[in-house]
């Protein structure tokens, strides 16, 4: 429920802060004076668009405030949900907008999305406004009337659950045939291409090893050459290192008797001596296996070649991606040749997720006709004594294609007297009669939709009389049960039935015009409701009149 608004320097208001109060409010005014402005302001704080034009001018930055009790509505969850501080009792929604035309919004004093302002913003507050009347031309507003008196939610979860399975198999089904397709339109080529890859008996690491052992080949006999240089220069009699060794190593230890410094000495020869033996036999070992083979080598190379070309030619670069390419064509030959058999599995499988998606779909279209039957009765009692006695109302249902909330296609059918046919509401009534069937489908909902607040922006258009009286009642009759409904009427009737009675109106000053918003006292409504009756020339009978209005 709507506690207290504040609004700073937006448009025509300079300073505003008033109290809102349970049950059933009227704002009255002139035209022209602003309410349009008030309802502006809580639209912006709802997270419409913000724009700098709104701000008062000459001024940088306006701000509009709210305060909310939500002790009597479950809402803890979505404060949960987005790490917001919860008070029940006293929830504050803010928006300020800079001159520059950027706008900050915050919940309980945390800086929030627009998101998650809108998102929390129509749980508050339900503006009923002229273009909302519209809504009775669309299919979405009329199925989701039928579905809140159904309290079908969890039928409905059940169904998106139910769709979402079957479009999932229907994409997965439509995607394997489309690949098997394509594959058999190359298939001839793909055959051929696979049977290229596969006679190259390929394999990881092959193309490494070649090219080495290539490398080799063609300078074996430099390597031979250094290898047989090198074996010389370790064992040769006469130039040998180790023979050299050997001696150096004999020298020492014929007198390490008597000088040990050399004990160590010799030790490290010998030690030496032993590496430099085994790496000769090593070089000598070498030097035997290197043997220079054309033959070979051309075969290496032919086989190098080979891989090359095929590599250029499957724009790859590396032998593992020939082979994952030969593999995936024999993936895509192994659907082909098993296609069939798993385009059959794959449409078993779409045909149980739509028989599964159509059983609730039913069950949830069978719902839904049970509750239109009840909207169909509530909306006659609750249309005839709004000045329409003969109404018939009627909701029909076609079929329509699979979607995630079922396969219903509703339309809701008025007609005002019995010789008319019943057409479709928004063709054949006339404006007055969709203020009254909105007002109707509002006040048939707004028990099983927990909005706190709902605001009827000139909801008495084209209705006068007992008609008004009468639609006062009802707007009075929601605003019981911690519910707050505010009216924005032109019409003393429904002025008067309110508990509490606000005024908005236009003031000239030296700044400029102003528009300023106040709470009447007893007398100042009696004044109120009597000029809304005889205009600006108050009569005593107007008065008295207005007192009568009131004592209803």
């Amino acid at each position: 429920m709507l506690k207290q608004l504040y609004v700073k320097d937006f448009t025509l208001i300079d300073e505003l802060n008033i109290d809102f109060h349970p049950g059933f409010s009227v704002i009255t005014g002139e035209t022209g004076a602003g309410k349009s402005i008030i309802l502006g302001a809580l639209h912006l704080l709802l997270g419409q668009r913000a724009d700098s034009k709104q701000i008062k001018n000459g001024c940088k930055k306006c701000v509009v405030e709210a305060h909310f009790d939500l002790s009597h509505y479950d809402m803890e969850d979505f404060f949960t949900q987005n790490n917001i501080d919860y008070d029940a009792d006293d929830c504050i929604l803010r928006r300020e907008v800079s001159a520059s035309g950027k706008s900050r919004a915050f919940i309980n004093d945390t800086p929030v999305g627009l998101t998650a302002l809108r998102e929390l913003g129509e749980q508050l507050v339900d503006i009923h406004s002229q273009h909302q009347n519209l809504l009775l031309q669309k299919e979405d507003f009329q199925l989701n009337v039928v579905d809140i008196v159904a309290k079908d939610g969890a039928l409905l979860r059940q169904c998106r659950q139910a769709f979402d399975r079957y479009m999932d198999a229907k994409h997965e089904y439509a995607a394997f045939q489309e690949r098997c397709e394509k594959a058999r339109e190359n298939e001839d080529f793909l055959r051929f291409q696979h049977a290229e890859l596969d006679r190259a008996a390929l394999q990881a690491g092959e193309q490494e090893e070649l090219e080495q052992r290539s490398k080799l080949l063609s300078h074996a006999e430099g390597i031979k050459g250094a290898l047989y240089q090198a074996a010389a220069s370790l064992s040769d009699e006469e130039a040998g290192c180790l023979g050299s060794v050997r001696a150096a190593a004999d020298s020492l230890r014929e007198i390490e008797e008597v000088y040990p410094d050399v004990v160590e000495l010799a030790q490290r020869l010998d030690s030496a001596f032993i590496e430099l033996k085994d790496i000769a036999q090593d070089v000598d070992n070498r030097k035997d296996s290197i043997d220079y083979d054309p033959a070979e080598l051309d075969q290496i190379n032919e086989r190098l070649d080979t891989l090359y070309s095929l590599q250029h030619k499957y724009h790859v670069s590396t032998i593992e991606e020939l082979i994952a390419t030969r593999d995936q064509m024999a993936q895509q030959l192994g659907n082909i040749d098993g296609g069939d058999e798993q385009l059959a599995l794959l449409k078993e499988q779409v045909d149980k997720a739509f028989a599964t998606y159509k059983q609730v779909a039913d069950q949830l279209t069978l719902t839904r006709q049970k509750a239109a039957a009840v909207v169909e009765g509530e909306m006659k009692k609750r249309l005839q004594p709004l000045g329409i006695p003969n109404v018939r109302f009627s909701i029909s249902f076609q079929e329509r294609e699979p979607s995630a909330t079922g396969v219903d296609k509703v339309a809701f059918l008025f007609s005002a007297n019995t010789s008319s046919p019943l057409q479709p509401v928004s063709q054949v009534a006339s404006g007055g009669e969709i203020a009254r069937v909105m007002l109707s489908l509002k006040a048939m909902i707004s028990g099983t939709v927990k909005l706190p607040t709902i605001i009827f922006d000139e909801i008495d258009t084209g209705v006068s009389g007992r008609v008004a009286e009468k639609m006062a009642q009802i707007m009075e009759e929601m605003g019981d049960n911690h519910r707050q409904v505010i009216s924005i009427t032109h019409l003393p009737q429904i002025a008067a039935m309110g508990s509490t009675h606000y005024k908005v109106s236009k003031e000239e000053t030296e700044q400029g015009t102003i528009s300023r918003m106040v709470m009447l006292t007893n007398d100042e409504r009696v004044r109120e409701i009597a000029q809304m009756l005889s205009g600006s020339n108050i009569t005593e009978a107007a008065i008295d009149n207005a007192k009568a209005l009131l004592r209803k």
